[in-house]
């Protein structure tokens, strides 16, 4: 062969080798393909289960650490991340907006991103990031100044950065991003300000935004550049002008369901937590709804119009949120549908063609706020359990305090579920805790907290807080219980070979047998861990990889719960274990 034609194919191979780019197809399968993991939840529908089985129940016990990162620094804030693996290489973001690249056989650092952040950010639950999305030759995260930022998989440099929002008003942005059909999908936070919940598309390679769609009735959707369609009807569900600041943060992001071609988004609380300044004509009926807050919602990736809504908390004025992650499966009877876990408490079963209502049961123990969920999905409201109207007060500046469960950190709170395809169960992270909770007046003024309440939260049982729960979604069933002392804020991962990870606040990383709940391993990681697991394929070996780094919402709002933690120790430590072959045959 000419020896320039061996130099030009020499090239290309080298150059398809280093720069080989993340197609949708690599995104669509990313559960499957078992070397590498591109996606936050191992999948676009957030299921977190690996089909592989080489580490099981039997040989799990000679899981071993292979190599440890430091994120290092002064920085030593709750690190949520989950790990992304691509081509030889780890990413995963850390507190403080940064991106690291790892070398994933050696665990040597390759390069790394500090954002440049402004002063006054506005972070509500510490300076966390959940993760990044890649695609193409570019990995995509989040900043706490409210930016999206596209970056070299390869060299770290900013190929592009866009505005969110505001950051002054408010604004920030802590979720990882999802990728679709070659556009990068974002949500915003900043929901405790009087924000406006918001979903937004640009395109993944020049980040020119394609559309926009507010998840609050009133507000304008865009498509190209051109106002698009309203979200909702004014002044439907909401009074006044309070649509204009009403909250509904979509600060989880979000999950695609290909099957039916639908983003699925959930919107925050609604703004002031003081329901009843919210209320419009009948606060017991549908006018004081204050839709899309507290809501999952479908969205149609190419246009941003949305399909379908459901709220799991019309009226919400316990801070319940509604932006808990959608899972779509395929149940024991091969019938399709979502599944999510409400901080409100309820497991929530939804037709995935529709949105509509299918079941709904607890998975905390103790709910005061509603006696149970009717046949169209709507809570059955106990209202001697929701807090005081401060203009009945005697003085009107403080209502009727009222104890409600689970407490406004939520039955669940940000700490995603698994799906098992194994077992057919999910398993939840929940917290057993409720909070004294009280309205106050209040008003909106520009990057301040915008309440009308106080709070503060207390554990509901002595022995634990943190209940790990397996569930059948079929009946809402708990299979099984898991207790932990401390509240749980780490996310879950099961796997083919029969074991769901996760971690505690007190350091340990822990592997249960899916089926009973035993406890088949654990690991010491030094510091709390609120990250997410993963787990893939190398050379041969099943690896698991989690970060531990103590932090988040508990240490911060956690009130009477928060003592209770306050000598655990920060960190910042990606932890990655491997069974060795000549181990894995037990």
């Amino acid at each position: 062969m000419n020896r320039f034609i061996m130099a030009a194919v020499a090239g290309v191979l080298a150059a398809t080798t280093a720069y080989a780019e993340v197609t949708e197809q690599d995104v669509a399968n990313d559960q499957t393909i078992t070397t590498q993991v591109v996606t936050n939840g191992m999948g676009r529908h957030l299921q977190r289960y690996s089909p592989l089985e080489t580490l099981n129940k039997e040989n799990v016990d000679n899981l071993v650490p292979a190599w440890a990162f430091s994120l290092g620094g002064e920085k030593q804030r709750g690190q949520e991340t989950q790990p992304l693996i691509y081509d030889g290489i780890m990413y995963i973001t850390g507190s403080y907006s940064r991106l690291f690249a790892i070398d994933v056989k050696t665990g040597k650092e390759i390069w790394q991103y500090d954002a440049r952040l402004p002063e006054g950010i506005l972070p509500c639950c510490d300076v966390v990031n959940r993760g990044a999305a890649i695609y193409g030759n570019n990995i995509y995260f989040g900043t706490l100044d409210a930016r999206i930022v596209a970056l070299d998989l390869k060299t770290g440099d900013v190929v592009w950065r866009d505005k969110i929002a505001d950051y002054k008003a408010g604004y920030s942005y802590t979720a990882a991003p999802l990728i679709v059909n070659g556009l990068v999908v974002t949500g915003n936070s900043g929901g405790e300000f009087g924000i406006v919940g918001e979903v937004q598309a640009r395109n993944a390679e020049t980040g020119e935004m394609v559309w926009t769609r507010p998840v609050i009735e009133g507000h304008m959707g865009t498509l190209n550049g051109e106002e698009s369609t309203m979200t909702g009807t004014l002044n439907a569900t909401w009074p006044g002008d309070l649509w204009k600041t009403g909250g509904g943060a979509t600060w989880l992001g979000g999950s695609y369901d290909a099957e039916t071609d639908t983003l699925v988004f959930g919107a925050g609380n609604p703004a002031p937590w003081n329901s009843w300044l919210r209320a419009a004509g009948n606060p017991e009926g549908t006018e004081g709804d204050n839709l899309y807050a507290a809501s999952r919602i479908g969205i149609d990736p190419a246009t941003g119009e949305i399909k379908w809504h459901f709220q799991t908390t019309p009226r919400e004025g316990w801070d319940y949120d509604g932006v808990n992650e959608v899972v779509a499966y395929t149940d024991r009877n091969g019938e399709k549908r979502y599944a999510t876990a409400d901080r409100n408490g309820y497991f929530y079963v939804l037709d995935r063609e529709t949105g509509d209502f299918v079941s709904a049961a607890p998975f905390v123990k103790d709910i005061s706020w509603a006696s149970g969920i009717d046949e169209n999905g709507r809570p059955i409201f106990v209202e001697e359990n929701r807090p005081g109207n401060p203009a009945e007060a005697a003085d009107g500046a403080k209502g009727e305090v009222i104890f409600a469960s689970p407490s406004f950190l939520g039955g669940k709170n940000w700490m995603p579920m698994a799906f098992s395809q194994r077992t057919g169960n999910f398993y939840v992270p929940s917290n057993e805790w409720g909070m004294d909770i009280w309205n106050e007046p209040i008003t909106y003024k520009k990057g301040a907290a915008y309440l009308g309440a106080g709070f503060t939260i207390k554990p509901n049982y002595e022995d634990h807080i943190g209940s790990l729960k397996a569930i059948d979604p079929e009946t809402g069933d708990w299979v099984w219980e898991y207790k932990n002392e401390a509240p749980l804020w780490s996310g879950v991962m099961t796997t083919a070979g029969g074991l769901v990870f996760f971690g505690t606040p007190e350091g340990e990383f822990i592997a249960l047998d899916d089926e009973t709940g035993e406890k088949l391993w654990s690991f010491q990681t030094g510091s709390g861990i609120v990250g997410q697991p993963i787990t893939w394929e190398q050379d041969g070996e099943q690896y698991v990889s989690v970060i531990s780094g103590w932090g988040g919402a508990v240490p911060l709002w956690g009130g009477e719960v928060a003592k209770k933690v306050n000598y655990l120790n920060q960190g910042g430590m990606l932890w990655t274990f491997k069974l060795p072959k000549q181990l894995a045959m037990k």
